[in-house]
């Protein structure tokens, strides 16, 4: 129970939205990236070989290189003929992105780089190595669109989405640099992907779900990882929530939340004023429901702003609106600094007092290991300054 009077109600379930609303979209007459063999299925690499007037099967020899043997040098696809490796490498492996900066933490395990996209669109990724695995933090648009007041990237504005291509680059990046050896602690693969980069997922919702498929499918169609190490968040896109759940890949959803209740959210999360609280934790717990993977909500901890002991309670018992059969995670995040914010990170008592109420109503939470603040490669960091 809160233990304030004045603590707003428990919002209640909604219905469902009846039709996918138009999301923010990038400005118009943006020229779009060049076509890369991440951005095609197999059937359609083949088809576009031939349409260069090679034998389709040099696709799947690229595709191979590509995914399987982390190889970007054509002069090292001597399964390839000479006299055409530039022009298959020109017309399914154009260059993407430029890395213009490398900055590196928690002695080189942590790397954030800062990528020039072909238009000049500026994005950034992040890895990090932990002990037994690997994970890369991916952007999915350059800048973006949502407006959340305490997030470096929304305050910069959406420039464009990316795409499929673009995302899964930057995982194949990170993927070729831990094969190089260039990450402290040898030889390594990427088996962990959260698109909590810049931009949101569910508004580059095609590119978005093209990566993960690309990421997915097994070598050398894709890079073979499994759907179950992929986090796709969101700050609440109600209807694309509800079509991640029909496309059958259990991927982990995390929802931006932030706030128990409305009068904040809307201020916390604007696209809150379209999609409430109820509706949606409603559609997460759906997601749950139909592909029984339990969703992480996400919750940056400000200092009073959204860190009280009633609204702890109060998202208790929003949660545990829709059962305690152990649907649901709370990872509560320190805010991280960005310049010039009137926000910062909740003071570490009133931390571990939103924690303890948590598990005292039944939610498994934890506290984010933050890492990279430094470089501010941190979560609500990444702003790519040039």
């Amino acid at each position: 129970m809160s233990d304030q009077s004045d603590a707003p109600p428990v919002p209640q379930p909604e219905e469902p939205a009846k039709a996918l609303p138009l999301v923010l979209k990038e400005p118009r007459g943006r020229k779009k990236p060049p076509q890369h063999l991440a951005d095609l299925t197999p059937a359609e690499r083949k088809d576009r070989a031939v349409e260069l007037g090679l034998p389709g099967f040099r696709a799947r020899q690229l595709a191979n290189h590509y995914f399987s043997r982390l190889v970007d040098d054509p002069e090292q696809m001597t399964d390839l003929p000479a006299g055409q490796r530039a022009e298959l490498v020109e017309g399914l492996l154009p260059s993407l992105m430029t890395p213009l900066r490398t900055m590196e933490a928690d002695r080189g395990t942590t790397r954030k780089t800062l990528w020039k996209l072909f238009d000049g669109a500026l994005v950034e990724s992040v890895l990090m190595r932990y002990p037994g695995r690997v994970t890369m933090c991916v952007s999915s648009q350059a800048g973006c669109g949502m407006a959340c007041p305490f997030c470096a990237t929304g305050q910069g504005g959406l420039q464009r989405n990316m795409s499929t291509a673009e995302i899964v680059e930057q995982v194949m990046a990170g993927a070729r640099a831990l094969a190089r050896g260039e990450v402290p602690g040898g030889t390594g693969r990427v088996n962990n992907i959260v698109f909590m980069g810049m931009g949101e997922p569910m508004a580059n919702y095609r590119a978005v779900i093209g990566a993960v498929r690309r990421l997915t499918d097994e070598a050398p169609d894709g890079y073979g990882m499994s759907a179950r190490g992929i986090t796709v968040s969101t700050v609440g896109l109600v209807p694309r929530m509800r079509q991640l759940a029909d496309e059958g890949i259990p991927v982990t959803l995390a929802l931006s939340l932030h706030a128990p209740d409305d009068e904040l959210r809307n201020e916390l999360v604007p696209i809150n004023t379209r999609f409430s609280v109820a509706e949606t934790v409603r559609a997460a717990w759906e997601y749950a429901e139909k592909t029984k993977r339990r969703v992480s909500i996400e919750y940056a901890m400000m200092r009073g702003i959204n860190d009280q002991a009633w609204r702890a309670d109060l998202l208790g018992e929003v949660l545990n609106s829709y059962g305690d059969w152990g649907w649901v995670h709370v990872n509560l995040i320190p805010l991280n600094p960005t310049p010039g914010s009137k926000w910062t990170a909740s003071d570490p008592a009133d931390e571990r007092e939103f924690v303890r109420r948590l598990e005292a109503a039944g939610i498994p939470t934890t506290v984010r290991d933050t890492r990279g603040s430094d470089i501010d490669g941190a979560c609500g960091q990444l702003a790519a300054a040039p």
